[in-house]
């Protein structure tokens, strides 16, 4: 899976798919469940760089003091919106408001994406953010069918 980087405006990002093959129903349910469990944990937070206590902590983690408070001490890293996940062919894309999350989210979605092409669906190409000449989007579409809208 080749992974493509394009303009990116975190408050205003479509994330794109380019499948080997049109995906079957199954497949689509994969690639949602993914997408939708990557939005909800940066909806609660999760992509918070400020606080990756465990990370910075090492391989040793064994008794580790956790600083309890750590979140609280740094600034919110919340997403706050994403459109349902639209197909064309052999093409999926998501719109997402990311809002003030860190980009450790993106990290964590493409090394997502890169184990769910190798053993569930093959995925050709990830674009991250951008336009599409093959799916051009409509100057009216205004996420009309957004999950959250906050």
């Amino acid at each position: 899976m080749q992974i493509h980087f394009r303009e990116i405006n975190p408050f205003d990002l479509w994330i794109w798919l380019e499948f080997i093959t049109v995906p079957s129903p199954r497949e689509k349910q994969y690639v949602e469940e993914l997408f939708n469990s990557w939005f909800y944990l940066g909806k609660l937070g999760a992509f918070n760089a400020e606080n990756l206590q465990v990370q910075e902590t090492g391989l040793e983690l064994s008794y580790m003091s956790y600083d309890c408070q750590g979140y609280d001490n740094s600034l919110l890293a919340l997403m706050h919106n994403m459109s349902e996940f639209e197909y064309h062919g052999h093409w999926g894309r998501c719109w997402f408001d990311m809002g003030t999350s860190d980009a450790v989210a993106l990290d964590i979605l493409i090394n997502a994406i890169q184990q769910l092409s190798s053993e569930y669906i093959a995925i050709k190409e990830l674009y991250i953010g951008g336009m599409n000449a093959d799916w051009p989007i409509e100057e009216t579409h205004g996420h009309n069918s957004l999950i959250y809208d906050n």
